[in-house]
Order: C-alpha cells, then sequence, then structure tokens
C-alpha cells in the first residue's frame, strides 16, 4: 500500500473510531439515537406562504411546478391529488420517498397553514380547510 492510501485509510478508520465512539456515548447516556441534521429546530414562519418557502419552494419550486436534475420533485401546481387532504398531511408530517419529513419540526398549526396554502394556490382550488385537529389525528 502506497503512503496517501495508507494515510487515507487510517484516517477513515479514525472518523469511524470517533463515531463509534459518539454513539457509544449517546447509548450510554440513554439518549436517543435518532440522527438530526439540526436537534431541536423548530420553523418560526406561522403563515403558510412563509412555511411553503422556508420548506417547500427549495424542491417544488417558489411557482410549485415542481422540477427535475439530480432527482424528481414533483409539481404541486394544478395536482389534483391534493384533494385528498389527508394524503398531503402524511406527507408533510412523515416525508414521502426523498422528500423529508417536517412533523417534528412543525406544529400542528404549522401543519394545517402550509397544507392549506398549496392547496388553494398555484392553480389549486380546494376549499375544505385543513385544521390542527386533523393534523394531530394524523401525527
Amino acid at each position: 500500500m502506497d503512503r496517501p492510501t495508507l494515510i487515507l485509510s487510517l484516517m477513515l478508520v479514525a472518523l469511524l473510531m470517533e463515531a463509534r465512539t459518539v454513539s457509544a456515548q449517546a447509548v450510554a447516556q440513554d439518549t436517543p439515537r435518532a440522527f438530526t441534521i439540526s436537534p431541536g429546530y423548530r420553523f418560526t414562519e406561522q403563515s403558510g406562504e412563509a412555511l411553503y418557502n422556508a420548506t417547500c419552494a427549495g424542491c417544488h419550486m417558489p411557482d410549485g411546478k415542481g422540477a427535475q436534475g439530480a432527482g424528481h420533485y414533483p409539481a404541486l401546481a394544478d395536482n389534483p391529488t391534493l384533494e385528498a387532504s389527508p394524503y398531503i398531511i402524511i406527507n408533510v408530517l412523515h416525508g414521502r420517498k426523498a422528500m423529508p419529513s417536517f412533523g417534528d419540526e412543525m406544529n400542528d398549526d404549522q401543519v394545517a397553514a402550509v397544507v392549506n396554502y398549496t392547496r388553494t394556490h398555484f392553480g389549486n382550488r380546494f376549499a375544505a380547510s385543513v385544521t390542527p385537529s386533523q393534523v394531530k389525528d394524523l401525527r
């Protein structure tokens, strides 16, 4: 094994050992082992539009028309599947395929707000509003 490969191998082993140590510490402290990017992070936006812009627009685009490239981000604009409010609530709460879940980062009011915004914008005209109570029931 040449010297650069040996150095890289040793660095990788050191990183893996560090990760193992952190996991062992978490187990010893009886802390949850779920990995999150920002533990305890909560969205502060309250309006559906602000929440959409903070959480959805990056993938589904500001106009709701979706995108394709490194992945497929479905269009929310003129999307008949959004009529079934439980479908979109569950997707926001728990994620779907490559879409992350937002249930831990949003409260019931926020989820209802972003779902209602999406269902009444981008060419969608679904009149029935989602309530925080409906969100709570699907958590």
